[in-house]
C-alpha cells in the first residue's frame, strides 16, 4: 500500500495532526504501546500531548519505546535521549517511568542490551503506533544509508551528515557520539501503524525520494513503502516536492 501523505499548512499543525492520532488511538485503547522519537521534529507533538494529559487525557497505563540512544552517554546526560524524553514528554503527563523504555547507552553489552529491547517488545504485544522523524540522508532512528530491510535493533555507526546535523545540541562536533543504539527497520516496520512528520524546506526532496521513489537502502525511510499503513504528516514546505498524486 502507498504511503499516504497528509499536508498541514504549519508546523504547528503537523504537531497537532500526530497528537491527534496518538490521543485516538489512547482512547481507543489506554494500553496501547507507543514506539516514539526524538529530534527536534516531534517536540511541538510532546508539548501538544502534555497539554492533552493536563486536560484529562490519561496516559498512565500506556507504555513506550523510543527508536535509539547515543551509545556512551547515560540517562542522566543532557544529550541522552532519556534525558530529551523525560523532559520533553514524560514528566509533564502520567506517564509511569517504570512503562517507558528507551535503550540504555552504557550497558556492558551493547548486543544483550539489543537483543533485549526487541524482547521487551514482542513481550507486550508489539508496537501499537510508531512515531519517526526523517534525518536529510534518509534515515529513520539511526538507520543510515546502507541499513538493509531486514534489519534489527542494534549497534550503528554514524554518518558524518548525522554527526554534523545533531552537533547543533552539542558545544562541540567533537562531542557527538559516533555510535547509537537503534531500532532496526524491520523492528520499526513490524509496528501495525507508522507516522512519520517532517517540516521545512530542507526535508522535501528527502521526503520526495522515500515516497515515491523506488525502496532502496540508499534512502531507509523509503523502505516504509512496504508497510500496509503509514502516513507522513508534512508542513507545505516538506511535502513541496511530492507529486499530487500523493497528496490527501
Amino acid at each position: 500500500m502507498p504511503i499516504q501523505v497528509k499536508i498541514c499548512d504549519t508546523p504547528d499543525d503537523v504537531a497537532r495532526a500526530a497528537a491527534s492520532e496518538i490521543a485516538g488511538l489512547v482512547r481507543q485503547k489506554p494500553d496501547a504501546v507507543l514506539g516514539l522519537a526524538t529530534g527536534s521534529t516531534p517536540v511541538k507533538t510532546y508539548a501538544e500531548l502534555v497539554r492533552m494529559n493536563q486536560e484529562g487525557l490519561s496516559f498512565s497505563r500506556l507504555t513506550t519505546f523510543n527508536l535509539d540512544e547515543y551509545w556512551g552517554l547515560d540517562g542522566t546526560h543532557p544529550q541522552s535521549y532519556r534525558f530529551f524524553m523525560n523532559h520533553a514528554f514524560f514528566a509533564g503527563t502520567d506517564i509511569q517511568l517504570w512503562n517507558t523504555h528507551v535503550p540504555n547507552g552504557t550497558a556492558v553489552d551493547a548486543d544483550l542490551e539489543c537483543e533485549a529491547f526487541e524482547t521487551r517488545i514482542r513481550a507486550c504485544g508489539g508496537v501499537d503506533l510508531w512515531l519517526l522523524g526523517i534525518g536529510r540522508n534518509g534515515h529513520i532512528a539511526f538507520n543510515e544509508p546502507g541499513s538493509a530491510p531486514d534489519s534489527r535493533t542494534r549497534l550503528v555507526d554514524l554518518t558524518k551528515s548525522t554527526i554534523a546535523a545533531n552537533s547543533r545540541f552539542f558545544e562541540r562536533v567533537d562531542d557527538v557520539p559516533k555510535q547509537a543504539l537503534t531500532a532496526g527497520i524491520a523492528t520499526i516496520c513490524e509496528a501495525k501503524r507508522i507516522i512519520l512528520l517532517a517540516t521545512g524546506k530542507d526535508k522535501a526532496r528527502v521526503v520526495a525520494r522515500a515516497v515515491q521513489g523506488v525502496p532502496h537502502s540508499s534512502c531507509p525511510a523509503s523502505f516504509l513503502q512496504t508497510h500496509s499503513d503509514c502516513t507522513f504528516i508534512l508542513d507545505r514546505e516538506a511535502a513541496s516536492e511530492v507529486s499530487a498524486a500523493f497528496n490527501s
